[in-house]
């Protein structure tokens, strides 16, 4: 146990963690050595509410070259 590599990340208080390594990984079952740990791939999370869809970012872009030009007329007015 005490010849095993040892994890590696950082602390809270800027030293290392002091557990062994999970077996054939840099990193020990808490920071990320286990199997099946860590965040699915892709981020399904993202695309839940609409937002980034492409329809979405085309509508933000053309409200924001209407009020663009909105802004430049107003100026020319006064």
């Amino acid at each position: 146990m005490r010849a095993s590599p040892r994890c590696g990340a950082r602390t809270r208080d800027g030293g290392t963690c002091r557990a062994p390594a999970a077996h054939g990984k840099a990193r020990c079952r808490m920071h990320g050595g286990a199997r099946g740990t860590g965040a699915p791939r892709g981020n399904g999370n993202a695309r839940t509410h609409g937002l980034f869809t492409g329809e979405a970012i085309a509508e933000l872009r053309a409200a924001r070259v209407l009020l663009d030009e909105a802004r430049k007329m107003l100026g020319e007015l006064t």
